[in-house]
């Protein structure tokens, strides 16, 4: 296993370095922050009737201050490894590169941000894929019966249902019963109260983290939990009909047991792999639902980089985001160990 895993571990350092390569030139061409930094300059000159003559020497100090006086080439290379840098810069380095926006410090926000996504995404897709194995197994067990069609219409409708349009409607509820009830029953905005909170208690802190959690993560749940149900019961279905399943029934063996012993086990199996799947559209769905709910995680930041066109800041998102899809990858793989005894890492 421990040799696998390093395998694994050395084949994903090519994989993120095309990802690399793939944000940055996504953004490169996507993106012109010379010209937008002097159409602001003139239009501020033209603003306040000021001169054009320091626009040029701004444009020059602008570029050379976010390494726009190099060539692309040089610019990746420099955003890989900082050799040749001003100490901002390199992946390599744990540098993510200067943003455009003056006193914003990339790395310092993701530091901030990125505990309280991770906390998001892992709670969402954990509660999805734990209540569509549960659907998925019962929908199986039930097929064509009362449970099994109330079940597949609960998913068609969560599967339905855009991200965006849930949270809001999700977020509109909570607000409407808080004010309904004259309550706070419901925390429907950011990931912590407001304000300060240096008195709370540890019990009284993980308390509140886990009120403002609720409803982010009841809406990535459904919109995650819809697919992968209808993933399990299909898994579940072929198992139920396999031969070893009808033999096992033939020999006496209770139903109870041959759905614990033979079925359960080997119909889980293909979850692992959905689980870096759910895992990445939980973090999609992530930069919607913490923008609606004013979380200053991941998502948020990534919005505010693509409203500032801030290069840097969107290459640093979608490296992140690079390298979590390959580690849910690498875990997808190692629990196939776990749970198909036919497999052994050598």
């Amino acid at each position: 296993m421990l040799a696998y895993t390093i395998r694994r571990l050395l084949i994903a350092v090519p994989i993120l370095l095309i990802a690399s390569m793939f944000a940055f030139a996504l953004v490169e061409v996507s993106s012109d922050p010379i010209n937008t930094y002097r159409n602001q300059l003139e239009q501020n000159a033209a603003a306040d009737g000021s001169g054009t003559e320091a626009i040029d020497a701004s444009v020059e100090l602008f570029k050379e201050r976010n390494y726009y006086d190099r060539s692309i080439p040089e610019r990746y290379w420099l955003w890989l490894t900082g050799i040749g840098g001003n100490g901002d810069i390199g992946l390599l380095k744990g540098e993510f590169g200067p943003s455009l926006r003056v006193g914003y410090d990339i790395n310092d926000q993701i530091g901030k941000r990125f505990m309280i996504t991770v906390r998001l995404v892992l709670a969402a897709s954990l509660f999805a894929i734990g209540l569509a194995m549960i659907t998925g197994v019962i929908s199986a067990v039930r097929q064509y019966k009362k449970v099994d069609y109330f079940l597949t219409f609960i998913g068609f409708v969560a599967l339905s249902m855009p991200v965006f349009w849930l949270a809001q409607l999700v977020k509109n509820a909570a607000v409407s019963y808080n004010k309904a009830t004259g309550t706070d029953t419901f925390a429907t905005y950011g990931a912590v109260t407001p304000g300060d909170i240096s008195g709370y208690s540890t019990f009284e802190y993980v308390l509140d983290i886990a009120s403002h959690l609720i409803l982010p993560t009841l809406v990535l749940m459904l919109s995650g939990y819809a697919a992968a149900s209808r993933f399990q019961r299909s898994a579940m279905l072929d198992v139920l009909n396999s031969d070893y399943v009808r033999l096992a029934k033939a020999k006496g063996l209770r139903n109870r047991t041959v759905m614990r012993r033979h079925a359960l086990r080997t119909a889980l199996i293909p979850m692992a792999t959905l689980a870096p799947v759910a895992i990445l559209a939980s973090l999609g769905g992530a930069v919607i639902t913490e923008t609606i709910f004013e979380w200053q995680g991941l998502g948020r930041f990534f919005i505010d980089a693509l409203n500032n066109r801030d290069p840097f800041a969107i290459q640093s998102f979608l490296i992140v985001s690079g390298a979590l899809t390959v580690l849910g990858i690498l875990i997808s793989d190692l629990l196939y160990g776990i749970v198909d005894p036919r497999i052994r890492y050598e």
